[in-house]
């Protein structure tokens, strides 16, 4: 199912690129991008690291679509 989140709006409000997060993060711009965009959605593990490193919940940051 596909996920909407708020990565994006959280990433500015920490002015971070998606290169940076995706540093933070062990992963690819791409992949950041991927997943903002709603291409893609991120395992679970990495669904944890972006709610720790946004110091945030998972659900918090992603809910599903519809």
């Amino acid at each position: 199912m596909p996920m909407q989140n708020r990565l994006r709006v959280l990433r500015a409000e920490n002015g971070w690129s998606q290169a940076a997060l995706a540093e933070k993060l062990g992963v690819s711009r791409q992949a950041v991008n991927a997943i903002e965009t709603g291409k893609h959605n991120p395992s679970l593990t990495l669904a944890f690291a972006l709610a720790d490193t946004f110091g945030k919940s998972i659900e918090e940051i992603f809910r599903p679509k519809g």
